[in-house]
């Protein structure tokens, strides 16, 4: 599968997917990395890694939909079966999800449904839950709220502030996201008529992956 990553910031996700696409020769390959900001560190990231970038700056559109349709036709031209979110800081149009529903993943900070949107590691400190967490989901036209494949689970240590949490958050996300990808590259996950599948069976709740 050819495979593009958009992405605004660090890249510190793409960087994982990178290395996992060169240590365990993924069933699928990274062929594009689109930026909406000329700099964001991870187009240096992909430059390294010899992929190609493109920054599209959001900036410069008008309107939601005429960035979007640029993206849209930059993927086309690469080909592109899988779309990744990375650290994407754009609310993407109702029409351009649809184009790519079943093809475009996301991962979020939260045990979903639980928190969706922004600040969710405060959050979570304000609520007092144990478990915390984060999940790998396919994107649709509702915010956070696509079917769930894969979590990340770690316990909130009494000690843990907003910054010591997202740090171990996101040392999860590192894990799961690059597992998630070569699942659907080789078909063990499945999307078909808006149900995930694992191994051609429904997933009712995400998989989990524990790290107290």
């Amino acid at each position: 599968m050819k495979i593009a990553v958009l992405v605004s910031g660090n890249g510190s996700n793409l960087q994982a997917l990178i290395d996992a696409q060169c240590m365990q020769h993924w069933s699928g390959e990274i062929v594009g990395v689109i930026s909406n900001k000329a700099d964001a560190y991870a187009l240096e990231r992909a430059k390294q890694a010899n992929i190609e970038t493109q920054v599209i700056e959001h900036k410069a559109y008008p309107h939601r939909e005429m960035f979007d349709d640029a993206m849209h036709h930059q993927l086309i031209q690469w080909g592109v079966d899988l779309v990744i979110l990375a650290g994407f800081m754009r609310i993407l149009s109702e029409k351009f999800v649809k184009a790519w529903e079943g093809k475009m993943i996301n991962i979020h900070p939260s045990l979903l449904p639980l928190y969706k949107g922004m600040h969710t590691h405060q959050r979570v400190l304000n609520t007092g839950d144990v478990f915390h967490g984060c999940t790998v989901h396919y994107v649709t036209a509702e915010l956070d709220a696509g079917p769930a494949l894969l979590q990340g689970v770690v316990k909130v240590a009494q000690n843990d502030n907003a910054n010591t949490l997202a740090k171990r958050v996101h040392e999860l996300e590192h894990l799961i996201y690059p597992q998630v990808v070569e699942w659907i590259c080789n078909q063990t996950i499945q999307y078909q008529s808006g149900q995930a599948l694992f191994k051609g069976k429904p997933i009712s709740k995400p998989l989990q992956l524990c790290q107290m």
